[in-house]
C-alpha cells in the first residue's frame, strides 16, 4: 500500500497543472540536496582522517562527543521547517482504506524527507570509512544503529509537539542554557556525550534501547494521530475566537495609518506572523558570526551582516506582500483600495523596524566603531533603497500563506520567480562591492558615506520608485488574483 500511494503521488505531480514550474523546482531541490549530500560525505572524510592522523585521536569517540549538540540542532531544523504531509491523505479518508494504513504510511513518509535522511549519509560514510580501516564491526554496528535511531527519534518529537509553542519555547530555554553552561565549562555537556554515545561502539548491545525508543515513539505517534485523524477535528483548520482590537491614533493617518493598524494586529493575531517576528529578533545576533571566524570581519561581510542585523523583518515580511493578504485579495481587489496608500503603509512599517534595528545594533560597538558604522550604513540602504526593492519583488511572489499555520514548506513553485532573484543584485551585492571598494581604496569614512548615500537618494525618489512598483502591481494583479484563488 505504501508504494501504491507513492504511485499516486508521483502520478498527482506529472498531471498537475504547473507541471514545468514543478519539474525545475525539482530540479533546483536536486541540486540543493546533491550538495549537501557531498558535504555530509565529504565532512565524514574530512572528520575521520582529520582526527586520526592531525590530532591522533580515535575519531569515533571525538565524533560521539558533539554529536549532543548536532541532535540538538537537527531536533531544532526539523521543528522549523518539516511538517506532516496531511493534506496528500484527505481524499483518502472517503475510500475504503483503513486508518491504520494511512497513519502508518504518514509517518513513514516522514523519513523520505531530505532533512530525515541526509545526517545518515554521514553515519554510513564515516561507519563505512572506520570498517575500512579495521575497526571493529559489531562495534560500528551497534554505533550507527544506536545513533542513527536516536537522530530519527526527532521525527517522533516533531509530530509530537510540533503544535505546542509553549513546548517549544522551553525545550528552547532549555537548550539555550545547556549550551552557554557547555561553552563557559560549567558542566562537562561534551563529555557527556561522548560516555553516552561512544557506549554504542563498546557495548554494541546498548543499540537496542535506541530500538526500543524509536518502536515505542511510533506507537506512541501513531495514537496521537489516529485518534484526531478525521477531517472535521485533527486535518481541519483550527479557528480561534476572533478579537476586536485597535490602535486609535493610527487611524488619524488616513488610509496609511488604517493599513499600518492592520498590520500590526496581523503580527500580534497569527502563528506565521509570530514566527517572523521571532526570526526578525534573532536576526539581530547575526553580526555575532564575528566570533566565529576572521573572514566575517572582512568589508563586504560586514556590510552583509549589516544588512540582515538591520533589515532581518523587512526582507522576511517584505518578500511577503501581498502574500499576507492572499485569503481576502480578492475582496480586496473589488474594492476602492489605493495601491499605493497600501504599498506605503506596509513600507512605513518596516522602516520604524528597521531605524529600531539600528538603535539596537549600537551593542556591535564592542567590536569597534568600525564594525557599528557599516551596520549604520547598512541600515540606512535598507531603508532607502533596500524596503523599496523588496516591496517591489513582492509584486512577483505568489504564495498563498495560512496565518495561522507555520510556514514550513521550501521552495514553493508559486514563490519561484526569476524577477525576483534579479532584484537581489541591488538588494544585497550592490552595497557589499560599493562598500568594499571604496573601504579598500578610500578608507572606512569613504565607505560608510558612500552606501549611506545610495540609502539618502533612494529615499528622496521613493514617490517615483513607488510609481514603478505600483505599476508593477497592477500589471501583475490578475495572475495574483489567478494563483490565490487556486487552491490546489
Amino acid at each position: 500500500m505504501f508504494f501504491k500511494f507513492l504511485r499516486l503521488e508521483i502520478k498527482s505531480f506529472f498531471r498537475g497543472s504547473s507541471l514545468g514550474v514543478n519539474v525545475a523546482m525539482k530540479i533546483l531541490r536536486f541540486i540543493g540536496i546533491l550538495y549537501f549530500m557531498l558535504c555530509f560525505a565529504g565532512a565524514a572524510f574530512i572528520i575521520f582522517y582529520g582526527t586520526q592522523e592531525k590530532m591522533h585521536q580515535n575519531p569515533v569517540k571525538i565524533v560521539s562527543k558533539f554529536l549532543i549538540a548536532a541532535w540538538a540542532i537537527d531536533l531544532i531544523i526539523k521543528y522549523i521547517w518539516q511538517e506532516m504531509p496531511t493534506q496528500n491523505i484527505k481524499p483518502f479518508l472517503t475510500l475504503n482504506i483503513s486508518k491504520k494504513t494511512l497513519v502508518n504510511y504518514l509517518l513513514s513518509k516522514t523519513f523520505l524527507s531530505a532533512l530525515s535522511w541526509l545526517n545518515s549519509l554521514f553515519f554510513i560514510t564515516f561507519c563505512g570509512i572506520a570498517l575500512f580501516n579495521g575497526y571493529s564491526f559489531t562495534g560500528v554496528l551497534g554505533w550507527f544503529i544506536g545513533v542513527s535511531l536516536l537522530f530519527y527519534l526527532n521525527n517522533f518529537i516533531n509530530i509530537l509537539f510540533n503544535d505546542k509553542e509553549v513546548v517549544a519555547i522551553v525545550v528552547g530555554c532549555i537548550f539555550a542554557v545547556i549550551g552557554v553552561l557547555a561553552y563557559y565549562n560549567i558542566v562537562p555537556v561534551l563529555s557527556y556525550s561522548e560516555k553516552v554515545f561512544y557506549n554504542f561502539f563498546e557495548r554494541p548491545y546498548f543499540a537496542v534501547i535506541s530500538i526500543v525508543l524509536f518502536l515505542g515513539l511510533w506507537k506512541i505517534c501513531y495514537h496521537h494521530i489516529r485518534k484526531v485523524f478525521y477531517l472535521d477535528q485533527g486535518l481541519e483548520a483550527k479557528k480561534t475566537v476572533g478579537k476586536t482590537e485597535n490602535i486609535a491614533f493610527l487611524n488619524k493617518y488616513g488610509a496609511i495609518g488604517t493599513f499600518i493598524n492592520n498590520d500590526i494586529k496581523m503580527l500580534r493575531r497569527n502563528k506565521l506572523t509570530k514566527g517572523i517576528l521571532i526570526g526578525s529578533f534573532t536576526f539581530l545576533f547575526y553580526g555575532m558570526l564575528m566570533f566565529t571566524s576572521s573572514i566575517y570581519k572582512t568589508p563586504a561581510m560586514m556590510m552583509f551582516m549589516g544588512l540582515f542585523v538591520t533589515g532581518g523583518f523587512q526582507f522576511m515580511f517584505g518578500q511577503k506582500v501581498p502574500a499576507f493578504d492572499s485569503s481576502y485579495y480578492p475582496l480586496m481587489m473589488t474594492l476602492n483600495v489605493p495601491y499605493k496608500e497600501y504599498l506605503k503603509a506596509k513600507w512605513w512599517l518596516m522602516n520604524i523596524v528597521t531605524a529600531a534595528s539600528i538603535i539596537v545594533a549600537l551593542g556591535y560597538v564592542y567590536f569597534g566603531w568600525n564594525v557599528y558604522l557599516a551596520f549604520f550604513a547598512a541600515g540606512i540602504y535598507n531603508i532607502g533603497v533596500n524596503s523599496q526593492f523588496t516591496l517591489w519583488s513582492g509584486a512577483f511572489n505568489k504564495a498563498q500563506i495560512d496565518l495561522n499555520a507555520k510556514e514550513k514548506r521550501m521552495g514553493q513553485k508559486s514563490s519561484f520567480n526569476l524577477k525576483a532573484l534579479l532584484l537581489l543584485i541591488p538588494k544585497m551585492f550592490l552595497p557589499m562591492v560599493v562598500f568594499a571598494v571604496m573601504q579598500h581604496f578610500f578608507g572606512i569614512a569613504a565607505g560608510v558615506i558612500s552606501v549611506a548615500v545610495l540609502g539618502l537618494i533612494g529615499f528622496l525618489l521613493r514617490e517615483k520608485i513607488f510609481d514603478i512598483i505600483v505599476k508593477h502591481y497592477k500589471t501583475e494583479k490578475y495572475s495574483t488574483l489567478e494563483a490565490f484563488k487556486n487552491k490546489d
